[in-house]
């Protein structure tokens, strides 16, 4: 889903660098009001974690993979605005560092991949919250059904900038039918690890979770023989474990994933690739401007051992992210300290 540069011509990639830009800039206001001192050390983790599993192509199709978009996940876990700002920082370092999603096409890139995911997908995710039965399974399966309604979502996005912006004559239904057949398929895999990601830190650490405040979780207690619920306490239910643990543990997976298990993932094309090559959309491609970085393409240059040279530059990658990441998200966990402290009275008032 990575759009190169040369795909959407000039002017609708600065409409839609505009729209990205505005919708930072609400993200960074709205993000105070989501982020916490739990939360805000998880914000930085979890841009790293979707650099990682972004890695991690999966089959999909004869000829075709697809990987993870990220959206879904990071709302769910971070809340919405918070979430807008994980995916745009992936696709940030991705584009400068390794060469992947065009630097003009960056505005493309974030209203489709950040943006739409992460608003179709907390809509989806909160609705479905709201009439499911409450407790872990349903949150479980809301953030299923959201990661899952996202990915054809954003393919949806991209095929009406490209009838209005694109830069050869192709037939938008064709284009329209392929993009979503193959991004249903996609958003299988990506509701899939979505939904065990977000289950898992739930099951240690519920209180994390932004899409489980305000939530009830039903208890059982034996009454004789059977089980029967119990009043039960709002979440967050604070778990023994420790944020520090979960948010080393979510590192070291991450490094792994992007430094050793990235190497087996699918070398097919991924879903946007395919259907350019098959349907000539990326006839006007245009060299990336950063071709010529050690790290273009996900590997080390000068390193001649492929495995090697993909696992050190997943590892920078990770790294990278997760510093960038957590400056932003501390920069703004401390803005809002500064706005919530008491103002200052001048002396003789």
């Amino acid at each position: 889903m990575h759009v190169p540069d040369g795909f959407i011509n000039a002017p609708v990639s600065a409409v839609t660098g505009v729209v990205a830009a505005g919708a930072i800039a609400v993200s960074l206001r709205g993000a105070r009001r989501e982020l916490d001192e739990r939360t805000a050390p998880l914000a930085g983790l979890v841009a790293a974690f979707i650099f990682a599993v972004q890695m991690l192509n999966f089959p999909v199709a004869a000829g075709t993979s697809g990987h993870l978009l990220g959206g879904a996940l990071a709302a769910i876990l971070v809340g919405p605005f918070t979430g807008v700002l994980c995916v745009s920082v992936v696709l940030l370092m991705q584009g400068i560092l390794f060469a992947d999603g065009g630097l003009t096409a960056l505005g493309v890139n974030i209203t489709d991949m950040a943006i739409v995911t992460t608003v179709v997908s907390y809509a989806v995710f909160r609705g479905l919250v709201k009439v499911l039965p409450q407790g872990r399974r349903s949150l479980t399966a809301a953030a299923f059904v959201s990661a899952l309604l996202s990915v054809p979502a954003a393919a949806v996005a991209f095929t009406l900038l490209y009838a209005v912006g694109g830069t050869t004559d192709v037939s938008i239904g064709k284009v329209a039918t392929a993009m979503i057949g193959v991004h249903v398929l996609i958003g299988i895999g990506e509701a899939a690890i979505t939904a065990l990601t977000v289950g898992a830190v739930i099951a240690v650490r519920p209180d994390l979770v932004y899409g489980a405040r305000g939530l009830r979780q039903r208890l059982k207690l034996r009454v004789g023989d059977e089980l029967v619920d119990a009043p039960a306490p709002e979440l967050p239910v604070a778990a023994r474990t420790s944020h520090r643990k979960v948010w080393i543990t979510g590192l070291v997976t991450s490094l792994v994933l992007a430094g050793f298990v990235s190497f087996y993932a699918s070398a097919n094309p991924d879903g946007l690739e395919k259907v350019a090559a098959d349907h000539g959309i990326d006839k006007k491609t245009e060299e990336h401007a950063s071709a010529d970085s050690p790290l273009a393409d996900y590997g080390v240059k000068d390193v001649s051992d492929a495995r090697i040279s993909g696992g050190l530059a997943g590892v920078i990658g990770v790294g990278v992210t997760v510093v960038a990441g957590s400056g932003v998200f501390w920069a703004i966990r401390r803005r809002r300290t500064t706005d919530a402290s008491p103002t200052s009275v001048p002396e003789g008032v």
